[in-house]
């Protein structure tokens, strides 16, 4: 037994993770995405049959999720980057503003209440959906990315929400380039790209946070060393990290094999079942 369970559960979700970090890993070498809105809910169901109380399982999943798109990105981000896909005059602009908003969400997720950042995902997303099942171009904000203050703006705003939901800032980031008029295989790249700024200062910043939770619940076993580093599951990543680096390079593999029409429709069909799981969550009060 250990924390509650006996082996062939243990055995069960270290299976669920590995098939979950395949997936993940996929998604994001295919849609320039960390793939934490496919960790996150996963590894809240782990966490809560492994008995991490309510309190601090969320920030538990948020902050393993952003360790593991660390290397998930940076696999990504490599693989399109030899394929000359990725804007770097996009990363010039938005890395400083992407750090500062990182670090404003790790302290805005203490007092902002969840439900707020889950009704704009969805509305975001389910427009941005829209426009690219039913193939609107003119749904669109500008004809080229802006060159000034809005832009480092959208990068700080990237930085922010994509800490507080764990999803590395590439869905964001993508949803942007699209709406003003970027390639959608180069919306793709660069926010690969972008996820490895968001995920290395946001799981720093959940190590930190979550640094005293183990003395707080020390019958907790999966909050103690060497199970977990803070609000980082240690033996989380380490099931799920392999598997993602596996499959990342052959994500970028098929984005790159797909026509401009064939990926937006799978990116839009993404986002529409991502959003539908956020209006469930709300629905049900979760």
């Amino acid at each position: 037994m250990m924390a509650g369970l006996d082996l062939t559960e243990l055995l069960d979700l270290a299976l669920l993770l590995i098939a979950v970090g395949a997936l993940s890993g996929f998604l994001a070498g295919l849609f320039g995405i960390g793939g934490g809105a496919i960790l996150v809910p996963v590894f809240y169901e782990c966490f809560r049959l492994a008995g991490v109380p309510l309190e601090v399982r969320m920030p538990l999943c948020i902050g393993t999720s952003l360790a593991i798109i660390i290397p998930t990105s940076l696999s990504s981000f490599r693989a399109h980057y030899r394929r000359g896909a990725v804007d770097m005059e996009i990363l010039k602009r938005w890395w400083l503003p992407i750090v500062i908003g990182v670090a404003a969400g790790s302290v805005t997720a203490r007092f902002a209440p969840e439900r707020l950042f889950k009704i704009v995902f969805v509305m975001v997303a389910w427009s941005a959906a829209a426009r690219l099942l039913l193939a609107r171009e003119t749904w669109k904000f500008g004809d080229d990315v802006p060159k000034g203050f809005l832009m480092r703006v959208y990068g700080f705003f990237v930085g922010l929400l994509s800490t507080l939901m764990g999803i590395g800032g590439g869905l964001f980031a993508n949803l942007l380039m699209t709406f003003y008029g970027r390639p959608i295989h180069q919306a793709v790249a660069t926010s690969s790209a972008l996820a490895v700024l968001i995920s290395i200062p946001g799981a720093l910043g959940y190590v930190y946070a979550g640094w005293p939770a183990a003395a707080r619940f020390p019958e907790v076993a999966a909050l103690q060393l060497p199970f977990a580093l803070g609000y980082v599951s240690l033996i989380g990543a380490l099931l799920v990290m392999p598997t993602t680096l596996v499959t990342a390079p052959l994500g970028v593999k098929v984005a790159h094999a797909l026509s401009k029409r064939a990926l937006e429709v799978a990116f839009g069909a993404y986002l529409f079942i991502v959003g539908g799981r956020f209006v469930i969550s709300l629905a049900g009060g979760h």
